[in-house]
């Protein structure tokens, strides 16, 4: 709709520069503003919409009014530019930067090792450095809540809390610290005189410099002055939105009677929100933050009144100020609304997300609107007609006509009263993650007695999450009123809301009978809430709750996490220069936290590149019956479109690049648009039209079972004789287990870029990948050239996890073959939504078993029958229950044991690799053997896994020998590090005292094999030039993904040629330098490498020995320029053939891997029974790393498998629709660990004295190993679980499958709650998702 004013301009700065926009488009987001125009890539694309926290920026702005400076987190990927008009926006380049100053904040996240693949770190110093830009001395919980909003998938966050505790005000650890009684001192004493004072404790204990506030960007004056001088209404018109800024509420009043459709857009995080899931769009936009009235915050004598524009992050402190300062009887609202403000969303939407914002768009999860409404806020509106007041209420939340705002009013403020002494108002959230996570359900809920009774005068109750608005129990509480306060009420309002308050069985977001189990047990917890405070108004009217009842009270809530690290510290006779052993910083690590790592999309563009975007398949089977682009080819920009007919050569190999005749899953890609933008590109992708022809789909196991549908022949492994051991067993049990799927989530989503050069048909690929030659293979194939005309390039990669291995070569391929075209470099980075939903991830596993035991708990027999979901092509999915076959005895010796593996074929996208390679499944299936026989004999679980346990020198199942002496050493160091059974006896006494909360503790050993079961997929190489000065250049074919690689390969040549890491430098890997690499996959890629790496140096030392000789005084320097002037060559290649490995599956025997290596991970948990929360409490994991090559990254690869592991097992759940379509594809549905899912206490101890005579300098490779140790946190839930069931005498021979999601352990937690609900019966209706493991 166009305006007769011209365009303002646009004024606001970056980074102490002041930046013009004389065409400021209103749907021009500031993340792309910064990346695109600015050229400032440190602020990230993680997803898109605000979830993840990577492109998190500083916004500051001045109060006139109260002559303060404001500064504010902020998600830029959702932030239109035009909002910034008067703004000062700070980026990771403005905070500090390796060519001016480096920041304290930035220095000590990368000493103390808190980045490891570095993509999320620019947004962690964001979010940190907002906060003490506010608050100098923040507190811990300050610091924890800051990065509420962030996401780090590498790291298991607990070394990026170490990295800012040094900031908090208060001590770093607990009052008792170094007095001897606190338990890191008792920690560091005995492990010190356990080993010889060879041990060293932490990681993060370096002396850092102070922050020094004046070295800081100055708000500029010029921003001041302009916020200062009389204010006029700014407009910016765009292609398609405009965008106006009212100063004044009149002319807000105005524009909304001449635009009564327009929003108000505040923080822009639910009409932003909109536009990128449905892409609504809005002519008009209004903007009223320069507006006096809507930022009010005052007092009357019953309440407060908060002006709408306020956001959520000032409506919290606010609350938080005036609570102390009221009487309590007045705050109970305050105190609900600040239990929700303390976990919604995360800081930085909290900091842009306005309150009118929020109770305007009425979003069913949206936790504050319930809790509002019972509470009778108010809503001051205003037109040109005058102003009204409209009751926050039920009726206005379900958006009825007669008590909603009008098209043309707008909220000027929120009058929020006082409660009443004879008032209760109780807030309730259940999500997937206590914080930043939408509510599965929510509820407010308020009762007001007759003075001094307990007769229900009013009641409210209403509930999020269950429809598509706010419901509430009207009805039933109408029949509630004069009822006094007591059990039979209690029954009767469960009975009444479960009758009113109705979840059809196909209802979207699924989870059904769980939402209808939270409707009644939130009500009960409001019951007990309620008896609990009249006991203290009025103790001596009314009896104090039970003990029972007493353990239903109370959310669970997180300390601030705590960690211990001890290594074995380096020989006394290293030399001080050899790096190798010590806890070396990230060779990146400071450039990670400056923002100036590039990464993929953070390479400049190139002349004449173009931008690409696919079409996917939206049907899981189906022919192609035609293709349509000619829409797309009208769109203005876009220059061609691709299909499979363009490529010149093989489209893919495995699995196709482009489809052709037929789709065979949802997500395929079909063809790809190329234009000279995204925005074009991606609306010519919108326009291309395919005509499909249906055909019958297999998406589970079950389904694929049915239809023998397998991408390989069945694996097998015998041990034996298990028809004899199932003949002599006491006892056989039988059961199942079903473990979902896992997306990687690496933060930097696949990305290439493909520049063509001007001859020989040579093309330059920059990819994310961990397999540089694979795409090198399959782009020369696609071009139909050979490889030596392909060049592969990579960096680093933001995190891959096994999801970079096998899909970024094809869209390499969709990349390469569009450059090919069209004779132009082309740009092709995934979205978040669209790589979740191409690639594919962890299989889905289901596992029948059978085992035969005897009374002692000891298993002589076993028959194991494993399926995994392998998708719609073969990918990595042989080599994934080959795997599964061979590990699947984990720690175990059975001694007859039969495992029988099937790959199936489905029409999902193709599943792929991913850290642990199987294992995982495979491992959690064996333990719940384990836990199926303890249960059965009734003997303690860690018993029944002590005389289970292999012991000394054994034979696997394929005939390999190895020595379990370390798995031992492990499983008892674990036992004592933990105090497991003082621990487990406090926990026992616990559950005597607590009905509805209970704790559980587990001890999980593990027997992890590390490697590839051919020795090829061990070769390596590397080359290794010495330059004239002295200076070394390291290349190898290994990839940095976050694991250090780079950072050891420099350790080992510094040791190899005894010079300062100072002297080594490493470029990138590439296919033009070490070719042929292998993928860096399966633990072993670091150690691999460096036996190429030190072998070349090694060549190199050998060659310089003569002039060592001749003079032997000599530095360095001098000893390379002779060698130069003696015509020695000065460059080397190096090459590891490879441990050589093997695996017969028609003898069924086999040297399959290098070596093993062995952890055990004891953890303890506590859950809320009424709500299926839980709260990790403490880990403690021991690994049997032998020598390790540098601490600090092996500790921190440890600890970030662990909370991946931890992830998979309780928390990531992917959901398919009924038609093969995934629906959970970004962080707003797919919830991984964040800051609130680690321990509390977290304490990895490396295994000291051991060794390892197979892998370079006695090392282990760490990557995936930790992984299933996260295990121990699913058996600890188990533990809690069976505790909770025993007491209401239940069965004990239950079995819970992954993930142990809040739903799962609720509806195992049965009780009368749970009882009291409808259920659906299966097959009667069309679930919103079905399970496909």
């Amino acid at each position: 709709m166009a305006c007769p004013q011209q365009s303002d301009e646009l004024i606001f700065f970056v980074n102490g520069r002041k930046v013009i926009e004389r065409q400021a488009d209103p749907e021009e987001l500031l993340l792309y503003y910064l990346r695109k125009k600015l050229r400032l890539s440190g602020t990230k694309y993680g997803c898109g919409i605000g979830g993840c926290g990577a492109c998190t920026v500083m916004i500051s702005t001045y109060d006139p009014v109260a002559k303060q400076i404001q500064h504010r987190p902020a998600n830029s990927c959702l932030l239109p530019i035009c909002s910034l008009h008067g703004a000062a926006v700070t980026t990771v380049e403005g905070v500090g930067s390796i060519k001016t100053r480096i920041h304290p904040i930035q220095e000590r996240l990368a000493k103390c090792h808190g980045s490891q693949c570095g993509f999320c770190t620019p947004g962690m110093v964001m979010s940190i450095y907002a906060l003490l830009r506010n608050h100098a001395e923040p507190s811990m919980e300050q610091i924890i809540s800051a990065l509420d909003g962030n996401l780090c998938r590498c790291t298991g966050y607990r070394p990026i809390i170490d990295s800012y505790r040094s900031f908090a005000r208060e001590p770093t650890c607990c009052q008792l610290r170094e007095t001897g009684q606190c338990c890191l001192d008792q920690e560091e004493r005995v492990c010190s005189s356990s080993t010889g004072d060879q041990t060293h404790s932490g990681l993060c204990n370096p002396e850092f410099p102070p922050v020094d506030p004046t070295q800081e960007f100055i708000f500029p004056p010029e921003l001041m002055r302009m916020a200062q001088e009389q204010l006029r209404t700014l407009i910016f018109h765009g292609k398609r939105t405009t965008w106006i800024s009212p100063a004044s509420l009149n002319e807000l009043l105005a524009l909304k009677a001449k635009y009564p459709k327009a929003p108000l857009v505040v923080g822009n995080t639910s009409v932003g929100l909109k536009k990128t899931h449905h892409d609504a769009y809005h002519p008009i936009i209004l903007h009223p933050v320069r507006i006096p009235e809507m930022y009010v915050v005052s007092s009357t004598n019953d309440g407060l009144v908060i002006g709408a524009a306020c956001c959520l992050a000032q409506l919290r402190d606010i609350l938080m100020e005036a609570v102390p300062k009221l009487p309590e009887e007045k705050t109970k609202i305050y105190q609900a609304l600040l239990q929700h403000l303390r976990t919604l969303a995360g800081e930085q939407i909290r900091s842009m997300a306005s309150l009118g914002g929020h109770i305007v768009s009425r979003g069913s999860n949206w936790d504050l609107n319930p809790v509002l409404s019972v509470g009778k806020s108010v809503l001051n509106l205003a037109s040109e007609d005058g102003e009204r007041q409209v009751l926050l209420n039920d009726q206005f939340l379900a958006g009825c006509e007669h008590a909603d705002i009008k098209p043309k009013e707008v909220i000027v403020s929120v009058f929020i009263p006082y409660s009443m002494k004879d008032d209760f108002i109780s807030a309730f959230r259940q999500a997937e993650r206590q914080k930043n996570a939408l509510s599965i359900v929510n509820s407010g809920m308020r009762v007001l007695f007759s003075p001094g009774t307990d007769i229900i005068v009013d009641l409210s109750i209403l509930y999020g999450g269950i429809g598509s608005t706010t419901l509430s129990a009207r009805k039933s509480c109408e029949k509630l009123i004069g009822r006094r306060w007591n059990d039979q009420m209690l029954s009767e309002a469960c009975r009444l809301v479960l009758e009113e308050i109705l979840i059809p069985s196909s209802a979207p977001g699924g989870r059904v009978e769980y939402r209808r189990t939270l409707l009644v047990s939130f009500l009960f917890r409001f019951y007990l809430e309620v008896l609990h405070g009249l006991h203290q108004m009025y103790p001596f009217r009314y009896a104090e709750l039970s003990q029972e009842k007493r353990s239903a009270l109370g959310m669970l809530q997180n300390g601030v996490p705590q960690g211990v690290q001890i290594y074995q510290d380096v020989d006394s006779g290293q030399s001080p220069q050899d790096p190798v052993g010590r806890p070396i910083m990230h060779q990146s690590g400071i450039k990670h936290a400056t923002g100036e790592a590039v990464y993929i999309d953070d390479i400049r563009p190139v002349d004449g590149e173009l931008s690409l975007a696919v079409v996917t398949s939206i049907r899981a089977h189906a022919k192609i019956i035609s293709i349509d682009a000619s829409e797309a080819l009208r769109v203005p920009g876009v220059v061609d479109v691709v299909t499979a007919r363009d490529v010149p050569g093989e489209n893919g190999k495995d699995e196709q690049a482009y489809a052709e005749d037929k789709v065979i899953c949802v997500g395929q890609i079909i063809c790809a648009v190329v234009a000279e933008s995204v925005t074009q590109a991606k609306c010519g992708a919108e326009k291309v039209k395919i005509v499909y022809e249906d055909l019958e789909p297999i998406l589970t196991i079950e389904d694929a079972i049915k239809h023998k549908s397998y991408i390989t022949e069945e694996r097998k492994i015998e041990k034996g004789d298990i028809e004899k051991g199932f003949e002599s067993a006491d006892e056989i049990i039988e059961g199942e287990l079903h473990v979902g799927g896992q997306e990687h989530f690496y933060l930097e989503t696949n990305s290439v870029l493909v520049i063509p050069r001007v001859e020989d048909k040579e093309m330059d690929v920059y990819v994310s990948t961990q397999h540089a030659t694979d795409v090198q293979e399959l782009v020369a194939s696609a071009l139909n050239l050979q490889s030596n005309k392909i060049m592969c390039h990579v960096k680093r990669v933001g995190g891959a996890f096994g999801g970079k291995i096998t899909k970024p070569s094809l869209f390499a391929v969709i990349a390469a073959v569009a450059a090919n075209k069209t004779g132009r470099p082309v740009r092709f980075v995934l979205e978040r939504n669209t790589d979740m939903l191409t690639t594919g991830g962890r299989h889905p596993f289901f596992g029948k078993y059978k085992v035969g035991f005897m009374n002692d708990g000891r298993i002589i027999a076993a028959d194991f029958q494993c399926y995994i979901n392998g998708g719609c092509t073969k990918d990595e999915s042989e080599l994934v229950i080959e795997y599964i076959v061979l590990k699947v005895d984990n720690a175990y010796s059975i001694p007859n044991l039969r495992v029988r593996g099937h790959a199936c074929k489905t029409n999902l996208p193709s599943n792929t690799a991913f850290r642990g390679f199987g294992f995982p499944q495979a491992g959690l299936f064996v333990e719940t053997c384990i836990v199926a026989v303890a249960t059965q004999t009734g003997l303690p679980h860690e018993k029944v896994r002590e005389i289970n346990m292999y012991k000394g020198v054994n034979l696997t199942s394929f005939k390999e020998e190895f020595d379990a002496e370390n798995l031992w050493k492990c499983w008892e160091e674990c036992l004592d590090k933990s105090d497991y059974y003082s621990r487990k006896a406090m926990v026992e006494e616990f559950n005597m005292k607590n009905y509805w909360k209970k704790k559980g503790i587990a001890i999980i050993p593990m027997k992890f094999s590390v490697g590839f079961n051919a020795t090829y997929f061990h070769q390596a190489g590397a080359l290794v030039h010495i330059y004239i000065d002295g200076s070394v250049l390291v290349t190898h074919g290994g990839i940095e993904l976050g694991q250090g690689i780079h950072t050891k390969m420099l350790q080992i040549a510094s040791r190899e040629l005894k010079i300062p890491l100072s002297y080594i430098h490493f470029c990138e890997t590439s296919t033009t330098t070490v070719p042929n690499g292998k993928y860096t996959a399966g633990s072993v890629g670091t150690e691999i490498n460096a036996r190429a790496v030190q072998d070349a140096c090694q060549i190199l030392w050998k060659r310089l020995e003569p002039i060592r000789r001749d003079n032997p005084n000599g530095k360095w320097e001098d000893w390379i320029s002779e060698a130069h002037k003696q015509s020695i060559s000065l460059s080397a290649t190096g090459y590891f053939k490879g441990y050589v490995t093997n695996m017969n599956w028609d003898t069924k025997k086999g040297h399959a891997f290098p070596y093993f290596l062995f952890g055990v991970a004891c953890s303890e948990v506590e859950i809320d029974c009424l709500t299926g929360a839980h709260k990790n409490i403490r880990t403690d994991i021991v690994m049997d790393a032998c020598f390790s090559i540098n601490p600090a990254i092996d500790i921190g690869q440890i600890e970030g498998a662990f909370i991946q592991g931890v992830g998979l097992y309780t928390l990531e759940e992917i959901y398919f629709s009924p038609e093969g379509e995934q629906l959970t594809l970004g962080p707003d549905t797919y919830k991984i660990p964040a800051i609130c899912d680690i321990p509390e206490q977290i304490r990895v101890y490396l295994l000291p004295n051991s060794c390892n005579s197979i892998a370079i300098y006695s090392s282990k490779g760490m990557g995936e190993a930790g992984f299933f140790l996260g295990s121990s946190v699913f058996f600890a839930i188990r533990d809690a679980v069976a505790a909770a069931r025993k007491e209401r005498g239940l069965p004990l021979d239950f079995t819970l499958n992954s993930p142990l999601t809040v739903e799962r352990i609720r509806m195992a937690c049965d009780d009368v709650f749970t009882e009291m609900i409808p259920k659906d019966k299966p097959g009667t209706y069309k679930p919103w998702a079905i399970n496909v493991d």
